[in-house]
């Protein structure tokens, strides 16, 4: 990435490390050239470590990720609703007559439900124009359905130069960014109230975003891949409506994939914009956060999710 300067006149040590590798790389070009033994991945791994050591992320203050209890928010699920049991209707005294009973509410039919907040998913799609930006993608389409980014190329670049604003080495130890870093992002561009939440399962955390996308209207940051990638999620497919029924199973959701046109050697072909990802797919993808860079103590083995509190800002 190329994130903004922590250094006074805009100059940034990595940079000068990048380019002090850099020639490094070039003199070792013969024995790199063909990529042999995967030399050249080695090298621009110690090309990381060696900037990481001279230029250390901040050590910013960032907010710990809410870890989500099973079935959140299901205060007001009709099935919390009292009853009464008619063995405890107190008697009529002689010459009383009984109240009218009002007329039962009928039950919420449980159907199957298929939401996705967009009908053209191509047309909010971007894709990560830097291998290592799909944060930055998926912050930028976030932003853009919500009606405060454009999906240029451009737009992209300007974001991921601010990452100088928002990195912190709480957030990602890599530095540059991680969850923590996209709430910020979007605030920064005026769409607030998303947060870091950790989930203890997989199901829990897509019910939980279900429930987001339907009752604000507004898309989820899925970090999936071990919190190495991020997918927009903007809809999914239930057994029923999750906002009703206490029970019911997320069987799978749309997906904006920043990755794509691109393939990967662990996890494949990416897919086109709005792909389903069926719960095969979802078991496949969305894993418990594991960083080999580190321990995240608050996310480590849990499932993380960035989730909207409030309606869509546009």
């Amino acid at each position: 990435m190329t994130p903004a300067s922590r250094l006074p006149g805009g100059l940034r040590r990595r940079h000068v490390v990048a380019l002090l590798l850099a020639v490094v790389v070039l003199l070792g070009t013969a024995v790199v050239g063909t990529d042999a033994f995967g030399s050249r991945e080695r090298l621009q791994s110690l090309a990381r470590r060696v900037e990481l050591f001279i230029d250390p992320p901040p050590d910013r203050a960032i907010a710990a990720a809410v870890l989500v209890t099973p079935e959140p928010g299901d205060e007001n699920d009709p099935l919390d609703a009292p009853t009464i049991d008619p063995s405890e209707s107190p008697s009529l005294a002689p010459g009383e007559t009984a109240p009218p009973v009002p007329t039962a509410t009928p039950a919420p039919q449980r159907v199957k439900v298929d939401v996705n907040l967009l009908k053209k998913p191509e047309r909010w799609f971007i894709t990560e124009i830097d291998k290592e930006w799909c944060a930055v993608a998926g912050t930028q389409m976030v932003l853009a359905i919500h009606g405060k980014a454009d999906l240029t190329e451009a737009f992209q670049k300007k974001l991921a130069g601010r990452i100088g604003e928002w990195e912190s080495r709480r957030d990602s130890l890599n530095g540059d960014w991680g969850p923590s870093a996209m709430v910020k992002a979007l605030e920064a561009y005026g769409v607030p109230g998303y947060e870091v939440r950790a989930y203890q399962t997989r199901a829990s955390a897509l019910k939980d975003a279900a429930k987001a996308i339907s009752r604000f209207h507004a898309p989820v940051i899925l970090l999936a891949w071990r919190g190495a990638h991020t997918w927009v999620m903007t809809g999914y497919r239930a057994d029923a409506d999750p906002l009703v029924f206490r029970n019911a199973r997320i069987n799978g959701a749309y997906i904006l994939d920043p990755w794509y046109p691109r393939d990967s050697s662990i996890w494949g072909k990416s897919d086109a914009p709005g792909t389903y990802q069926n719960a095969d797919e979802m078991r496949r993808n969305y894993l418990p956060w594991r960083r080999p860079e580190g321990r995240y103590p608050d996310r480590d083995g849990l499932f993380i999710a960035v989730v909207p509190t409030q309606a869509l800002n546009r």
